[in-house]
């Protein structure tokens, strides 16, 4: 790259990370779970990603290391939190895009009944990791590209249903009914909204893809605190005007798992078109966050590679030979997928959602680390509000969701799979450490720096800003 990623192309790739199948699909799981209660499930799971998000970006103004959040894990808790971290975030999601891709070409089949599952899969993980080969900027244009169908494609919802609630249509069953009296809108209890938890932290994964391509953009003190903002504003708002919207389309139990609630709906109101142009979201969707994907996956393994972590010829400044080993994985993912006992690959694939939750529980904990031991990041650029109370509590609330995982029916998988990445990583880093492997004690140029600097101003009381001591004092 000669220019570096702007404010806009940053946060477009997030968009384009986040926004995906498992909010056009997965959000029927929470709806059935929460009720019209949901909403409040999505505003927390909102709150919670504002706070993880800005401690990413504190961290990332101060040190925008390639690697993000794997390197700040192992200055803040050592090579071994380091190792552990990023080998399991990369394993998890390498096995998540795998059944993506196979997603995929599931949904393609509907319009080519005879294509095969496993070709379609092997073709798109192939044009997935080409079109990363041409580079970030580029890559944030076609991403950009299709992050705005998805984006549009909720908006052209939320005014269709305007269309029908202010009376246009008069066959909407029940509109809007269930969300005026208490005992409607919390059908599910409080459980309903624990419950709900994981799906709605599912629907929001992804965005950790700034930290990653912080390296990469322009003037990153700027940059990435902007794309952040930006994209938690937009997060919010689209998925609240979107479940809203549904909400008063249609009933809590006319919507099913196994189908996507917008489509349901629109259906239910005589859209009976609207499943093809839904599947062709879909697939925008889908492919949009495979894209995004195998640019976290590619800076993530380069990351671990240059620290001495992973094989030694994907090192170097250019990315390619990292995006080219994380589209081999994928199609190793597929493969598994097509041979492997439907149980087994189920439990594989169980852990992506485990990884996203374990690697926001580590960025909030060392966000902790590092603002306990040397306060705010060069200039007082503060921005993660509350500290220490908010990181617990923000802490406290992703260990509750891990923990709930197997009240989720197919996720209980999810945390068992999870689990044994970690001891498996674990148990590789002890025996390589054991047997005197000298890239695990020689630290590369990426992190050979004084751990104390990092870039952080010291501080008597690090949580107290200058302000608040002068008062003090």
């Amino acid at each position: 790259m000669k220019s570096g990623l702007s404010t806009w192309q940053l946060t477009m790739l997030a968009l384009g990370t986040v926004v995906g199948g498992s909010f056009f699909l997965g959000s029927a799981v929470a709806i059935r779970s929460a009720g019209p209660a949901v909403i409040i499930s999505y505003i927390l799971g909102g709150i919670l990603v504002y706070f993880i998000l800005f401690a990413l970006s504190e961290m990332t103004v101060a040190d925008p290391a390639h690697g993000s959040f794997r390197v700040y894990a192992e200055k803040a808790f050592g090579p071994g939190l380091g190792f552990v971290v990023g080998w399991v975030y990369w394993t998890g999601m390498v096995f998540a895009m795998s059944s993506e891709a196979i997603a995929v070409s599931i949904l393609l089949q509907q319009w080519f009944p005879a294509l095969s599952v496993t070709l379609a899969g092997t073709f798109i993980i192939i044009l997935v990791t080409l079109i990363n080969l041409l580079g970030a900027e580029r890559l944030s244009k076609i991403e950009s590209s299709l992050a705005t169908v998805k984006i549009l494609a909720i908006i052209a919802f939320v005014i269709i249903g305007i269309i029908f609630i202010a009376g246009f249509m008069t066959d909407i069953p029940h509109a809007g009914a269930q969300m005026f009296t208490f005992d409607s809108f919390f059908a599910g209890g409080i459980g309903g909204i624990a419950g709900s938890m994981l799906i709605v932290m599912f629907t929001f994964a992804g965005f950790e893809i700034i930290g990653l391509a912080a390296s990469e953009t322009k003037d990153p003190e700027k940059t990435v605190p902007k794309a952040i903002r930006y994209t938690v504003v937009s997060l919010v708002s689209l998925y609240l005007a979107g479940i809203i919207t549904l909400l008063f389309l249609i009933p809590v139990n006319l919507v099913v798992e196994d189908s996507s609630p917008m489509v349901t709906a629109l259906n239910l109101h005589g859209l009976g078109w609207a499943g093809d142009v839904m599947n062709i979201v879909l697939v925008t969707a889908i492919l949009s966050t495979m894209l995004a994907a195998v640019f976290g996956l590619s800076r993530m393994i380069q990351s671990l590679a240059d620290r001495g972590f992973a094989p030694v010829w994907i090192k170097g400044n250019n990315p390619t030979r990292a995006i080219l080993f994380s589209g081999v994985a994928m199609l190793l993912g597929l493969g598994m997928g097509m041979f492997l006992p439907e149980q087994v690959y189920v439990f594989l694939i169980g852990s992506g959602g485990f990884s996203i939750l374990f690697t926001y529980a580590v960025i909030v904990a060392v966000h902790w680390k590092f603002r306990k031991l040397y306060g705010c990041p060069p200039k007082g650029r503060c921005q993660f509000p509350g500290y220490p109370f908010a990181s617990w509590i923000v802490l406290a609330a992703l260990i509750a969701i891990i923990v709930s995982m197997p009240l989720i029916p197919g996720q209980g998988e999810g945390l068992a799979a999870g689990i044994l990445l970690l001891v498996f990583y674990g148990a590789v880093y002890m025996v390589l450490k054991i047997r005197g492997m000298t890239t695990i004690e020689q630290p590369s140029k990426v992190i050979d720096q004084p751990i104390p600097t990092f870039g952080f101003e010291t501080a008597e009381e690090p949580y107290f800003s200058k302000d608040v001591k002068k008062k003090k004092e």
